[in-house]
């Protein structure tokens, strides 16, 4: 009968203890890595900071892009904001022009035809009244005039004449005041003489 012999399983050999003790420090063993582990390690903060740094500069170029426009239109809005002024300005003035000169406008659109006056003075004008002379201003009228008779009764006569005029119903619509003045005596004809001064109506402001 042939004998066999059986291999030892491996459990056995590996339950042999080591012939010494293992009395390494693993930790203080140098790396024999052929790429060592401090090398990925100094690379990755590397990486991550020049990630950080190309981040920051971007933000920075941004920045200053950012307040480059700024600085732009601020200068821009300034420039902009001195020409809006002097415009405003002119346009003040011109609005204080363009007032002045619809004031004098509508006055002269509003005053009366001088022929109509005329034609008025002479039909209510009594006969001891000669009018000597009718000065047509921008502001009135003024009228100069002579009373026919004793100079003593003339005064009077001044006085009626004054009042015909401010109550005349068409006259009174022309005129704001009617004042007697300037009331002489004709040295060479012993005659009274006098002014009356009629003052147009203002014009009634528009509105707006």
């Amino acid at each position: 009968m042939a004998l066999t012999l059986k291999k030892k399983s491996d459990s056995s050999v590996s339950e042999v203890p080591p012939w010494h003790p293992d009395i390494r420090i693993v930790s203080s063993l140098p790396d024999t890595k052929v790429v060592r582990t401090a090398f990925f390690v100094n690379g990755g903060f590397a990486l991550v900071a020049a990630v950080l740094l190309i981040w920051f500069s971007v933000d920075e170029w941004k920045l200053h892009e950012v307040n480059k426009e700024i600085d732009d239109w601020q200068h821009q809005i300034d420039q902009n904001q001195k020409q809006s002024a002097e415009a405003v300005h002119t346009y003040k003035d011109f609005k204080l022009e363009q007032a002045k000169t619809d004031e004098v406008a509508d006055f002269m659109a509003s005053r009366p035809v001088l022929s109509n006056i005329i034609l008025r003075l002479g039909a209510v004008t009594p006969k001891k009244i000669a009018l000597d002379s009718l000065d047509f201003r921008e502001t009135g009228l003024s009228i100069r005039a002579t009373v026919k008779g004793a100079p003593d009764r003339s005064s009077g006569d001044v006085t009626a004449y004054e009042k015909q005029l401010k109550a005349d119903k068409v006259l009174s619509l022309l005129f704001a005041s009617v004042d007697a003045q300037n009331v002489t005596k004709n040295t060479q004809t012993g005659r009274l003489m006098f002014e009356i001064l009629c003052t147009y109506k203002k014009p009634e402001a528009k509105k707006s």
